[in-house]
């Protein structure tokens, strides 16, 4: 049972999503950086924080802290599994991402239609080496322009480069 809420529930699955038959293969596939659960350790903490006072607190209104303690830790283990069902995949032959617990989004995009990629790298993004992906492409509307939170940028952006030049859709230098 653990087994299937683990593959159900905690793994996005990626192999469901890629054209086999055609020769399509994984050649990255990203997870949110540790940066991206700020938000969910800042709710941990205040979880944390209201069953500590729950412990220390009167018989009368212990039920309140416990019950906010309870309700924030379970928002703060939400956060932490869309968090984790969130990933941004690199193929040979496109850009996917796919996020979702319950209902997923799955958006494409063929290697052919990145038309830019820009990098954003903040200052915390420089110190703990993540960064910002925003992908522009021949399509106005598109579900996979803003990718946040990229663990290691720079490798990944060469990665999605190097696609492209193998595909044979940019001419090399000679």
């Amino acid at each position: 049972m653990a087994g299937w809420l683990r593959r159900t529930f905690a793994d996005p699955q990626i192999d469901a999503h890629l054209l086999s038959d055609e020769g399509e293969v994984v050649i990255d596939e990203v997870r949110r950086h540790w940066a991206a659960y700020w938000r969910t350790a800042l709710e941990a903490a205040g979880a944390v924080l209201f069953l500590v006072v729950f412990l220390h607190s009167s018989v009368e209104i212990g039920w309140l802290p416990f019950l906010l303690g309870c309700l924030l830790a379970l928002h703060a283990g939400w956060l932490a599994l869309s968090e984790n069902m969130d990933r941004f995949v690199i193929t040979n032959m496109r850009v996917f991402r796919i996020r979702g617990v319950f209902a997923r989004r799955l958006a494409t995009m063929p290697i052919s239609r990145i038309l830019d990629i820009t990098v954003d790298k903040p200052l915390l993004g420089r110190i703990f080496n993540f960064g910002h992906f925003v992908f522009e492409s021949a399509a106005q509307e598109q579900g996979l322009r803003d990718i946040r939170y990229v663990g290691v940028p720079d490798e990944r952006d060469l990665t999605i480069q190097r696609v492209i030049q193998r595909s044979g859709l940019r001419r090399s230098v000679s």
